[in-house]
């Protein structure tokens, strides 16, 4: 069994290894912060258990998050999708890997049932690998949640492969952003994108794989009376609006919500059951950090979110999302295009004048005094394990973990 010292290895916006330690001190935070978000709510105790549950995308960020918060919050029995990669020989495993590793641990010795299935979503196979496996245990589920964040996805249907871009719509967009290998305020400029980028952006991000999932699982009959399923999106100030809402991953988002409601009218049929969109708040993330003008929109709004008392992490936006809006008892509060709205906090307006105000002073000289890109880079690395407050890294870890 490999037993190593493991330091970081990033390279801008990427890490190539994980600490198995820091990975599983982060789970157990989220668990203490889900517990104490429940707990704050109107109700001191949930209104009730949500079913068995199934996480499609479970290992990292919102996913991870809702499956903890099923999971630790609510005592549901769950079964998560992923696809991570294990340990092998002196290489770790990736950070998921080790997370949903953590949430098995502790999940035995809580008592409560979690499997996982470690392969491609989108693939026929893996849906098929589920439902057998759902109906092996007798679930039926009564939530459904879909936070799937992936770059590419192969159509099962044509056996294309579809690569996700994010550019903006019909005019070049320019703005500020942060160089996260030499922390410098940049330029950026991005070729705005052609109706093919538009095609291949919603195929991999919008509502296609999560109808595809639902539609297997309601003929398979696994799903519970009352079956409410999620998926998650984002939307953002208008400063982003350009390569963000406005561009190719906005009309990818726009098919997700049409897919929500459709299969929101097909699961009310079928089993009076509900689907909707969540949009969440912005987090530091692997895939937030590669979008440009992002990381610095995020560093401004935690130093402003954090000092007014109202910043977030993964954990709290999920076990608030449960506790308000999903949990059995509790009825759902809409916006005008009919989303559920967690990213409330964020988009106060005196929050985002705040924001707006520093996005025009900041500079390199300035960056870390006016924002809290500090916190956005020990963020970025706690996600891999690193930086984990309480972990020694200077001893050797066992990097070979088993789920």
């Amino acid at each position: 069994m490999p037993v190593q010292t493991v330091n970081s290895r990033i390279r801008g916006f990427i890490c190539i290894n994980a600490h198995p330690v820091g990975c599983a001190a982060n789970v157990r935070a989220q668990i203490d912060a889900v517990g104490r978000t429940l707990a704050a709510g109107p109700a001191a105790a949930p209104a009730g258990a949500p079913g068995d549950a199934l996480v499609i995308g479970s290992s990292t960020g919102y996913g991870l998050a809702s499956l903890v918060t099923a999971v630790f919050g609510y005592g549901a029995r769950a079964l998560g999708v992923c696809l991570e990669r294990p340990p092998h020989g002196d290489k770790t495993a990736s950070a998921g890997w080790y997370n949903l590793a953590e949430v098995h641990r502790l999940a035995r010795q809580a008592g409560r049932p979690v499997e996982t299935v470690n392969g491609d979503a989108y693939s026929r196979e893996v849906k098929e690998q589920v439902i057998a496996r759902l109906r092996q245990t007798g679930a039926r589920l009564g939530s459904v949640v879909y936070s799937l964040a992936s770059p590419k996805r192969l159509d099962p249907a044509s056996g294309t492969s579809f690569s996700s871009v994010l550019k903006p719509i019909g005019a070049v967009y320019r703005s500020k952003s942060i160089n996260l290998g030499s922390d410098q305020i940049t330029s950026v400029e991005i070729a705005p994108a052609s109706e093919a980028d538009v095609e291949a952006t919603r195929k991999v991000m919008g509502g296609e794989d999560w109808e595809l999932w639902l539609n297997a699982l309601l003929d398979a009959g696994v799903l519970a009376p009352g079956c409410r399923t999620v998926a998650y999106s984002y939307i953002g100030p208008e400063l982003t609006y350009p390569v963000y809402r406005s561009g190719t991953i906005g009309k990818a988002k726009e098919h997700l919500e049409a897919t929500a409601r459709a299969l929101g009218r097909r699961l009310g049929e079928r089993l009076g059951g509900e689907a909707y969109v969540s949009v969440n708040k912005a987090l530091v993330t692997q895939a937030s950090s590669a979008i440009p003008v992002v990381p610095l929109y995020i560093s401004i709004l935690y130093k402003i979110m954090k000092a007014r008392g109202t910043h977030e992490g993964t954990a709290e936006q999920i076990a608030r999302l449960f506790r308000d809006h999903l949990a059995p008892g509790r009825q759902p509060r809409l916006d005008a295009g009919g989303r559920i709205r967690i990213d409330d906090l964020e988009m106060d307006p005196a929050t985002q004048r705040e924001v707006a105000a520093i996005w025009e002073r900041v500079t390199t000289e300035n960056l870390f005094e006016l924002t809290d890109y500090a916190g956005f880079k020990q963020e970025f690395r706690s996600l891999f394990g690193f930086e984990v407050p309480g972990v020694d890294y200077t001893l050797p870890v066992e990097t070979d973990v088993a789920l």
